[in-house]
């Protein structure tokens, strides 16, 4: 596999002052939790297929399947909870305590896990710059919500991002810095989820569109069983020039298109699936980022130490159904509270320390005037109750 393969913030306290009316505080709605959670699911489990398609047709078509639409699918949410982003300081901490900072600290975990765990290979060289595995989806979201700002101010945004995608495709090369390609092919995904709003989600509610997407998926599974020895499933990683794919150059705008009409369909259906009501998993589509970047080093160490060579019957159907389930069950315990509470001070760090405590606002100057009927009829009201802030969990997804 290449190198690069593939919370809501805490309510500030409120000034000291008179109580004042407000909104209560919109609690969380279980359907975005459970599509994080089924969405992680489907990115272990397509890391975990990927031996299995040198020596399984059905398996390949499982997994160019799955990498039609996951990533698309986790990045047009990740837009979705990126709406609110802006340049103010709190929105900038939190993009850098739950972005930044885990990017930094995974790429050198990464680095010295490798140096550590792959016996007779020349270790990596440790760089900032260019993302290693699955570091690149850390690097992805710091610069698309950097960019928010201007996604929501230019006039055509979606039309735009789709040009960007197109021109890096065809550019002759593209370096490797923060896997820039990935950033800008991926792109449209994240503009579109920007621009969303909630009754585009509950479209997807409808029976019909439940309905339609059980064919939906069984034709595509059918195509991708039919395409499977000649489709070249670099495509689906958007990584990769048209020169690198070894194409003529009219295949870029087609195939982005293609490829966009193929996730957006596939993306539509998988969410018309998703529970509306809280489950037994909706707790942990809270913890996604932990199970995305933890499970790397089980993926990583399972080709080193040749992990799918050791018995035959693994490449078997026998094999490759106890495979899934095993993937299912890593990312499922890595994403539960024992396991964030251990990894949250390198996954969702604090770092209250490191940055300036905002000033108070000034006291409201006392006047000589006498109160009024409706200042006295304040005062002797009650206060209002303190707000309880909602618990931190998987900021990097939440913090618009």
């Amino acid at each position: 596999m290449s190198r690069t393969a593939t919370s809501p913030a805490r309510t500030a306290a409120p000034a000291p002052g008179p109580p004042q009316a407000g909104p209560a505080a919109v609690p969380r709605d279980p359907f975005f939790d459970n599509a994080k959670y089924l969405a992680i699911v489907l990115v272990v489990l397509g890391h975990a297929w990927e031996p299995l398609t040198h020596s399984s047709r059905a398996a390949t078509a499982l997994y160019l399947t799955v990498y039609a639409f996951h990533m698309p699918a986790f990045i047009l949410i990740s837009g979705y909870f990126s709406r609110g982003f802006d340049l103010s300081p709190p929105k900038v901490k939190r993009l850098i305590t739950s972005v930044l900072v885990p990017y930094l600290i995974f790429q050198l975990a990464f680095v010295e896990f490798q140096h550590l765990a792959e016996d007779g290979a020349a270790p990596e060289p440790f760089t900032l710059l260019e993302p290693w595995y699955l570091n690149w989806f850390l690097a992805a979201l710091f610069l698309w919500r950097l960019t928010t700002p201007v996604w929501r101010a230019v006039r055509w945004p979606v039309p735009l991002s789709f040009a960007v995608a197109i021109v890096a495709m065809l550019s002759p090369e593209v370096g490797s810095e923060f896997d820039v390609m990935r950033v800008m092919q991926f792109l449209p995904y994240f503009v579109i989820g920007l621009h969303l709003k909630p009754a585009h989600f509950e479209l997807v509610r409808r029976r019909w569109v439940r309905i339609a997407a059980v064919p939906l998926f069984a034709c595509a599974m059918a195509t991708a069983y039919l395409l499977a020895p000649r489709l070249d499933s670099g495509w689906f990683y958007h990584n990769s020039t048209i020169r690198d794919l070894r194409e003529p150059a009219w295949t870029a705008p087609v195939m982005t298109f293609a490829l966009f009409l193929c996730a957006a369909a596939l993306t539509v259906g998988f969410l018309a699936w998703v529970p509306r009501r809280r489950t037994w998993f909706t707790a942990l589509g809270t913890g996604t980022m932990y199970g995305f970047l933890l499970h790397g080093f089980v993926i990583k160490l399972s080709r080193w130490w040749e992990w799918y060579d050791l018995y035959d019957w693994i490449r078997r159907p026998a094999g490759e159904v106890l495979v899934s389930v095993l993937a299912v069950a890593l990312v499922t315990v890595l994403c539960t509270s024992p396991v964030r509470r251990v990894f949250r001070p390198v996954i969702e760090p604090r770092m209250d320390w490191a940055f300036r405590v905002p000033p108070r606002p000034a006291p409201v100057a006392a006047t000589t005037t006498a109160p009024s009927a409706a200042t006295d009829a304040a005062r002797s009201a009650s206060p209002a109750p303190p707000t309880i802030p909602p618990a931190r969990s998987d900021r990097s997804l939440q913090d618009g």
